[in-house]
């Protein structure tokens, strides 16, 4: 008996993602575990782009459902906002390719069959209206950054230089702030990690808010010698 043989399609949605495997990796590891059993991968195409982007701006996935139809292959998908967080395009690529099309999230569900098409159906509405919902997010994060001073569209030191004053800054005052305590645990010959459980003790919060860890104590010492010679650093 001939086994189903499966073309793999992938997608990050930025650059630097794709160059770092961000995202990559559970997607093979999700269409690794649909096809035990049931097929063979033959091809597999990855895309660097939106979700939010349509046939004409998604090269790799035309040519994978182009390698489908002429082979009579599967296309199988890790998540299926992977393949579309656009409604119309989804149901596009769907019914317009007539390419066998199975999503690894998904494995009992078959998108020919009535209920299958339905369940999918709903599950894209949700991935349009997350993919909505980050949009809108992410335009809210650059308008408190534009707020806060920083030129939107301007890499480099100069457009960070504001927030880093000011951690810098907060990270002096945190450490003038706790100098006399540190003073006080090395004057009694505790160890770095003993000043961990002595602060916790005191229910003193990290600079961040939460508990001290060792790594936090010894940033915080080395911030306050440099402070004492004039010279600070973030202390994280």
């Amino acid at each position: 008996m001939t086994k189903q043989t499966f073309c793999g399609y992938f997608r990050v949605s930025q650059q630097r993602q794709a160059e770092s495997g961000l995202g990559l990796e559970a997607q093979e590891t999700a269409v690794g575990g649909y096809l035990n059993g049931r097929g063979t991968l033959v091809e597999r195409f990855t895309e660097t782009e939106s979700g939010r982007k349509g046939g004409k701006d998604r090269p790799e996935l035309m040519r994978a459902l182009a390698y489908c139809k002429r082979f009579g292959s599967a296309l199988v998908v890790g998540k299926l906002d992977r393949l579309s967080r656009d409604v119309r395009f989804f149901l596009e690529v769907l019914d317009d390719y007539k390419v066998d099309i199975r999503f690894a999230e998904f494995p009992d569900i078959n998108p020919k069959s009535d209920e299958g098409r339905m369940v999918l159906i709903g599950m894209a509405n949700f991935a349009e209206f997350e993919g909505r919902r980050i949009g809108s997010r992410t335009k809210a994060a650059l308008a408190a950054a534009k707020a806060r001073g920083v030129v939107l569209g301007r890499a480099g030191k100069e457009n960070l230089r504001p927030n880093t004053e000011q951690r810098q800054a907060e990270a002096k005052a945190f450490a003038t702030r706790l100098k006399p305590v540190i003073d006080g645990f090395e004057a009694q010959g505790l160890t770095r990690r003993e000043m961990v459980g002595a602060l916790n003790a005191l229910n003193i919060k990290a600079p961040r808010g939460g508990a001290f860890g060792l790594n936090t104590v010894q940033r915080l010492v080395t911030a306050i010698q440099q402070c004492a010679s004039g010279e600070c650093s973030p202390s994280r």
